[in-house]
């Protein structure tokens, strides 16, 4: 009788249905939603040399990073979203290199006339770590692990 009782007063676990974003397995491509398709064009082909893709319209142009596509595009294009408010940083990207690289485009990006946000530096958690902004105040990262 006494385990019938204890068996009455636990609850079976409910099983939770399996969800299909599990499917998910790499982010393929990021959007950069921009202002000033001009500026942010010229610094991501100029800066940072990105490799040009394709250009699907002048409101929608992509790059290669690795394995994947950054795009750049104009609000409104992919969806409705009310446009990005001025002097909002919307994302921040991190762009992965070597250490030594890592201070290498620090010169560079100072030869270039760009602002750096933070300069090369260790950081604890393993590492080294350099952001400055895109023309529209995103916030990018040069980082290495050391």
């Amino acid at each position: 009788m006494k385990d019938t009782m204890a068996n009455e007063q636990t609850p079976e676990p409910t099983q939770r249905p399996r969800s299909p974003f599990r499917a998910i397995r790499a982010i393929d491509y990021t959007v950069v939603f921009v202002r000033d398709m001009t500026a942010m064009r010229r610094f991501y082909e100029d800066v940072l040399a990105l490799s040009l893709l394709r250009e699907l319209s002048p409101n929608w142009i992509e790059y290669g990073v690795g394995p994947n596509t950054l795009a750049l595009a104009r609000p409104g294009r992919t969806a409705a979203d009310a446009p990005i408010p001025a002097g909002s940083a919307s994302l921040q990207l991190a762009f992965k290199v070597s250490a030594a690289e890592v201070d290498a485009c620090a010169d560079e990006l100072v030869r270039l006339g760009i602002v750096l946000v933070s300069p090369p530096t260790n950081q604890p958690f393993g590492h080294r770590t350099l952001f400055f902004r895109d023309p529209d105040g995103n916030l990018l990262e040069i980082y290495a692990e050391i």
